[in-house]
């Protein structure tokens, strides 16, 4: 019964993956948002730390704006312990014409609200080599 219980919490955070995947390429900050806890935080690489929903939208959208089209994810790793999951997995970047942005991993921190899963923590960061300037 713990396995079939296991199974159907992975589905529902394979399916909230999905969501973002699909808010991401309509270029819906703030459906995007919305799949994040009130007090979600985004951890982005040379920047501060980004908690709500509110500022979350503002985040995404500026990456939009900057002509990222498209985000694909892949979950490695997911580790579910009672109303919260650790995920680790691979991301991919895409801008005009699916061109790749930017490629590598991240974990996430889930967090069960009110029988929904949402993005609790979020942190990546690029597999791709640094740019000499």
């Amino acid at each position: 019964m713990m396995e079939l219980q296991k199974t159907v919490r992975s589905e529902t955070i394979e399916k909230a993956n999905e969501n973002f995947m699909n808010a991401f390429s309509r270029g819906d900050a703030s459906i995007l948002s919305s799949l994040y806890t009130e007090d979600g935080q985004l951890l982005p690489a040379n920047a501060g730390t980004i908690t709500g929903q509110k500022e979350i939208q503002g985040f995404w959208q500026a990456v939009m704006d900057m002509g990222i089209k498209a985000a694909r994810l892949e979950t490695e790793e997911l580790e579910i312990l009672g109303s919260t999951a650790i995920e680790v997995g691979k991301y991919t970047l895409l801008g005009h014409k699916d061109q790749v942005a930017d490629s590598g991993k991240y974990i996430v921190i889930w967090k069960s609200e009110s029988g929904q899963w949402k993005l609790h923590r979020d942190i990546w960061t690029t597999s791709l080599p640094a740019t000499s300037s």
